[in-house]
């Protein structure tokens, strides 16, 4: 060894209990490394997500009882602080006994339910004893990761919840109408749900009202606007009001206004219609009568030509460009709804020609009747069918005409709400197209 490598030899040595540190340190290194590649950082579901997944439900029969979190996360493959949120959210369900397979269902699914729903399986669960198979097939929320989950549970879990980004958004304590010890009125948002969805029952405006209020106790949904629609909303503070309140529907003591801004003008007086009865988008109208359809009534108070937003308003509230022929003018149109039915006023100012501005469901398929009169198998247009399957053909071409549901807000505002002949009386800030 040369002079300067023995000069400088005492700087290179080390003590044994230096060495077993750095050994120490290496090892961890090599473990955070590889616990980090095995499991990537997890952002949380809240408060939200800047992307948004494809929908994804998983059903699953649980094969080795435990904790509901940890066999989702086994059996998923998902990071535990997801599933906890998941739960959270209640995206989460279970029943004691799995139901019916759908006729898309796998050979391997049908097999997995024939093994689960034997009646010599079955006849040995002590949990399902003295209920019918029918009744241990409803399924419930799941509320806590710690929930204990036997062999032989059914349990769904929607991985990808519907969002509603737009809540962590909002200057909600300005949203608020009126505060009573009853309950509290909201002008509600547009691109948010009143009181949640099947797969998301925590970014819903009960829930944000409630923070915003500071209140101990959560407020309670007691009607429903469309998640794309804006204006008054009550929320009740009791249990005793929210009941009080379903009541004065029922006995249509309730008077709600509504303005919609309409690619076409409309005439003044009462529309009416008949909606098919199933509850499934884009809901379907017809203005002859069929049994056991739903009588969908509203009458238009006022229609005025006002201009079409501009592009930059449009943008502000994410209102959609459908491409409707003419964007020069639209109509301001003041709604008294006589009946209250879901997407009842869009289905039907869409059925005369006068679709909701920024409407991404029901105004492409107002713009294709308009091209192709007669299209509409339930319309004024509409040609006669040789056949019963043949008029069934024609009514899903139909529903192939129709787009999806808005992303954010469409010309629709619940401008007030009235009850007890007036006595209780409220209206919403200016819509957003003014």
């Amino acid at each position: 060894m040369c002079h300067l490598c023995l000069h400088h030899a005492p700087t290179f040595m080390v003590t044994m209990e230096q060495t077993l540190i750095i050994f120490t340190l290496l090892i961890f290194i090599k473990f955070v490394s590889y616990h980090q590649y095995q499991n990537p950082e997890y952002g949380r579901l809240l408060p939200c997500p800047s992307h948004h997944g494809p929908p994804r439900i998983e059903h699953l029969v649980v094969k080795d009882g435990g904790t509901v979190l940890e066999y989702i996360c086994k059996v998923l493959d998902l990071p535990p602080l997801f599933v906890a949120d998941l739960i959270h959210f209640g995206a989460v369900y279970y029943a004691l006994v799995c139901p019916k397979p759908p006729p898309t269902a796998t050979p391997e699914e049908i097999d997995l339910y024939k093994q689960y729903t034997d009646p010599a399986v079955l006849s040995k669960r002590v949990s399902i004893k003295g209920k019918t198979v029918r009744e241990a097939q409803k399924t419930f929320r799941i509320t806590s990761g710690d929930e204990f989950v036997e062999t032989g549970t059914y349990l769904r879990v929607h991985v990808h919840p519907k969002r509603f980004p737009r809540c962590y958004e909002i200057d909600w304590r300005s949203r608020i109408i009126s505060v009573t010890e009853s309950y509290v009125v909201l002008d509600k948002p547009a691109g948010t749900s009143v009181g949640g969805t099947t797969d998301n029952i925590e970014e819903t405006c009960a829930t944000f009202a409630t923070r915003a209020l500071g209140l101990t106790d959560p407020l309670m949904t007691t009607h429903q606007i469309d998640n794309c629609t804006e204006g008054c909303v009550v929320l009740a503070r009791t249990k005793e009001y929210c009941s009080v309140f379903h009541g004065k529907i029922r006995e249509k003591k309730v008077k709600k206004l509504y303005l919609a801004l309409t690619a076409a003008p409309v005439p003044i007086g009462v529309i009416t219609h008949y909606m098919r009865p199933i509850n499934i988008a884009p809901r379907l109208v017809s203005e002859e009568f069929t049994t056991r359809w739903f009588l969908c009534q509203l009458e238009i108070l006022e229609c005025k030509m006002v201009p079409w937003p501009n592009a930059d308003i449009e943008d502000k509230y994410s209102i959609e460009d459908c491409g409707w022929p003419s964007q020069e003018f639209a109509y301001e149109c003041k709604i008294s709804l006589l009946t209250g039915r879901t997407h009842q006023i869009r289905a039907q100012l869409a059925a005369c020609g006068a679709p909701i501005v920024g409407d991404a469901m029901y105004m492409p398929a107002a713009k294709a009747e308009i091209s192709r009169p007669g299209l509409n198998p339930l319309g004024k247009c509409k040609k006669q069918y040789a056949s019963e399957n043949d008029r069934e053909v024609g009514i899903e071409d139909w529903i192939a005409c129709h787009g999806k549901e808005p992303r954010i807000a469409i010309g629709l505002q619940a401008c007030q709400i009235s009850w007890d002949d007036g006595e209780h009386f409220y209206e919403a800030k200016s819509p957003w197209w003014r």
